[in-house]
């Protein structure tokens, strides 16, 4: 689950209980790092968060996009 609270990362969208941004995961990803080498390095992670984050991103860029047409 993402979660965000103005106290925790100035509000960046985290992974619920860390503070492990949606942005930091998604860097992770851009630079070709895999599932497995994400997990090894945040053990405290489970794949479902990488997901989640994936999830987030997208949902936000779209209400973004949708907001812009308007």
């Amino acid at each position: 689950m993402i979660t965000t609270n103005p106290h925790i990362m100035c509000g960046k969208p985290c992974v619920a209980g860390t503070r492990i941004t949606v942005e930091m995961i998604l860097e992770y990803l851009e630079a070709g790092s895999p599932f497995a080498e994400i997990l090894d390095g945040y053990p405290q992670l489970q794949e479902q968060d990488i997901r989640d984050a994936i999830a987030y991103a997208r949902t936000h860029l779209r209400e973004e996009e949708a907001f812009a047409a308007k």
